[in-house]
């Protein structure tokens, strides 16, 4: 695995390798080996934005209550796509008695046909990852190598404790049955990731931890 070294420390930005387009008549080349990096362990001494081509997609994963949506609020300057934002909205005109459970797989369908329109629209987009749907990250690979780009993984590498920490800070939380299938999702992710074995069609990852995830100001696009 490549540690991120000093010179990306010292910067305000860290730009990731992007795969030049190839024309359309053209079989796409081989896809360049992958690039892990990894900002743990800074003590927040690391990049203040993550930069990526104007065709690639971005996936931010990492364990229910880690801080993805509140990363992703605060530092996309993009298209993201999140799911808590599709919850929230149909928690809002649904009526208060009505459990989560009895609407979640509309809400999910919701969420997945507003990440398809975005695809379809062909813009930068920073998309939301529970983790445990690897389907899910092999569907926006295709799509990145579709359009030219590169698929890009930002995992937020925090503690189970940590996680439920979050959770209880947001009111809300998952069961532990969900909750030990996301760990065990994230734990194989992470091992892999380590290794620099990254899911397939995945060009690059960056790991974060909760300091690394503090200092980053900005996840944005090029061009």
């Amino acid at each position: 695995m490549n540690r991120t070294t000093a010179a990306y420390a010292a910067t305000s930005g860290l730009p990731l390798p992007k795969r030049p387009a190839a024309p359309a008549r053209e079989a796409c080349p081989p896809l360049p080996a992958p690039v892990v990096r990894d900002l743990r362990e800074r003590g927040g001494h690391s990049p203040h934005a993550l930069l990526f081509g104007p065709r690639d997609l971005v996936v931010v994963t990492g364990l229910p209550g880690s801080g993805k949506s509140t990363l992703m609020r605060r530092t996309v300057r993009a298209r993201r796509i999140d799911s808590q934002d599709t919850r929230d909205r149909w928690d809002a005109r649904t009526p208060s008695w009505l459990p989560y459970a009895v609407y979640r797989p509309l809400v999910r369908l919701a969420h997945y046909a507003g990440l398809r329109r975005a695809l379809r629209a062909g813009a930068a987009v920073v998309v939301h990852d529970c983790g445990t749907q690897a389907w899910v990250r092999g569907w926006l690979a295709r799509e990145a190598r579709r359009r030219g780009g590169t698929l890009h993984l930002l995992m937020l590498d925090v503690t189970p404790r940590q996680a439920l920490a979050g959770q209880r800070e947001r009111g809300r939380g998952v069961s532990r049955y969900a909750f030990l299938r996301h760990r065990g999702a994230a734990a194989r992710l992470l091992r892999r990731v380590e290794r620099g074995e990254l899911p397939d069609g995945c060009g690059s990852a960056v790991l974060l931890d909760r300091d690394a995830a503090d200092t980053l100001r900005r996840i944005g696009f090029t061009g």
